[in-house]
């Protein structure tokens, strides 16, 4: 039976599952816990800074050069997994370039609506906006960078309305986005396991998906896909980048070669990779 797009529901869990995809998940990512410890061990960085009231609303922010650029980095895990701990290691390179990153984490659902999600990434954003003079950072150079649910949320974040969020913060609080196989349309999800964790049904879904959100600037973004990724993820971007790009708000689109979700995150964080060079000149204007 067809649910979306002509996908029947075992179409659809190959297009959106993607642990099986990776050779070895779960050796992958004790590589990378690793990884990020012994860069947390040997960085100047700030572990656990509290943004919010929620357990979870706690961010990791690594010191690039004072008074620089500031990149809020969104991890995934379809929004019930995942660690900021799990991803300092994606910071290095920017570290090197003179550029301060926060890694935040969020409450996961079932513990929460997916639809609180989103507004917890804006307190992030705004404790960080009314907190650089003492973080010593620059708040007219803040950008947002997410992977897979993290790149769902950096673009709802490009459709933030900051002065209805918040009267002292401007309209242009975030000066470019960096979604990173994001999901922008979520109604396909419903009907896979993924869907386990977020409990939405299609109204939920049509309500929190990006693609339907105009961003509330023409601040540019850097659209990024794996080049090995399934078809809707590439499908994805693609329409995304195509709705919303105008002659006056630049919207690239990137496939990194010869990789999948998870190593694509690998080649950003090599500082000679075209990912990272294309990232870093967004963040840097």
């Amino acid at each position: 039976m067809s649910l979306y797009r002509g996908m029947n529901a075992d179409e659809l869990e190959f297009q959106y599952e993607l642990r099986s995809k990776e050779a070895d998940f779960d050796g992958l990512a004790a590589e990378w816990i690793k990884r990020c410890q012994d860069f947390r061990d040997a960085s100047d960085v700030a572990v656990d800074l509290v943004y919010g009231k929620g357990e979870r609303e706690k961010l990791d922010l690594f010191r690039g050069a004072e008074g620089g650029p500031v990149l809020v980095y969104i991890h995934g895990g379809y929004w019930q997994r995942g660690d900021k701990a799990m991803y300092s290691f994606v910071a290095e390179p920017f570290m090197a370039a003179g550029v301060n990153v926060a890694v935040i984490n969020y409450t996961l659902t079932p513990a929460c609506r997916l639809g609180d999600i989103a507004p917890q990434v804006r307190r992030a954003i705004g404790w960080i906006w009314h907190n650089t003079e003492e973080l010593k950072i620059n708040r007219d150079a803040i950008s947002v960078m997410g992977h897979s649910a993290g790149g769902h949320l950096t673009a709802m974040m490009m459709a933030t309305d900051w002065p209805a969020f918040d009267a002292a913060m401007p309209v242009d609080t975030v000066k470019a986005g960096m979604p990173i196989s994001g999901i922008f349309e979520l109604e396909p999800l419903v009907h896979t396991s993924i869907n386990d964790g977020p409990g939405m049904d299609v109204p939920e879904a049509i309500r929190e998906s990006p693609l339907f959100m105009e961003p509330a600037t023409d601040a540019p973004q850097l659209v990024i896909a794996g080049g090995d990724e399934t078809p809707e993820f590439k499908r994805q971007s693609d329409a995304y980048v195509e709705k919303f790009r105008t002659a006056t708000r630049r919207m690239e689109r990137y496939d990194v070669p010869d990789s999948n979700h998870f190593r694509e995150l690998e080649r950003l964080a090599e500082a000679d990779s075209v990912v990272f060079q294309k990232s870093l000149a967004l963040i840097k204007g």
